[in-house]
């Protein structure tokens, strides 16, 4: 009976399992590094948070944007305490990210993309909502949202880089 371990101590033994590192902390802090500045660089200069709001297929490619990236970071780790690891250099970069670009204009110049103009005195620039993927009714519909009814009561608006509309209006005196 003395050979045969308990049920308590195979339990331990399975409880230490799930908190052991096998794979060497700087992989994991890389990986999530490399993982992290990719998916910022494609956010940041390709993809336009789109006008404020998440769609279906927004949805669609964050669902799958996650489990690729989740593979790529992922390695070979299977354990809670790697899995910690990784997030926590993921949460490091984007408190960095977040920080620089607080305390250092230059930085929050490429971290954030700058307002994009999508109508001038009252005119539809269309160049700039091709850019964007965005459609007259798109941007009317968000003009409507703030009050405005037409085109001519809006000196200038703005896709900001929240992906919000701001709007600044004609003045009536």
């Amino acid at each position: 009976m003395g050979s045969n371990p308990t049920l308590s101590a195979i339990q331990s033994r399975f409880m230490l399992h799930l908190f052991e590192i096998h794979v060497p902390i700087a992989e994991l802090v890389l990986r999530g590094t490399c993982i992290y500045w990719f998916l910022f660089m494609v956010f940041r200069f390709v993809i336009r948070r789109d006008v404020g709001a998440l769609g279906i297929a927004d949805v669609l490619l964050v669902v799958i944007i996650a489990d690729a990236a989740q593979n790529g970071m992922a390695g070979n780790y299977s354990t809670i305490s790697e899995g910690i690891v990784l997030m926590l250099a993921i949460i490091g970069w984007n408190w960095l990210v977040d920080w620089l670009a607080f305390h250092n204009e230059t930085f929050a110049r490429f971290a954030e993309p700058p307002p994009l103009q999508l109508i001038r005195h009252g005119r539809v620039l269309h160049a700039n909502l091709r850019r964007e993927m965005l459609t007259i009714d798109e941007v009317m519909s968000k003009l409507r949202e703030q009050g405005v009814a037409e085109l001519k009561e809006v000196r200038h608006a703005y896709l900001e880089s929240s992906g919000q509309i701001s709007v600044i209006k004609v003045s009536r005196h």
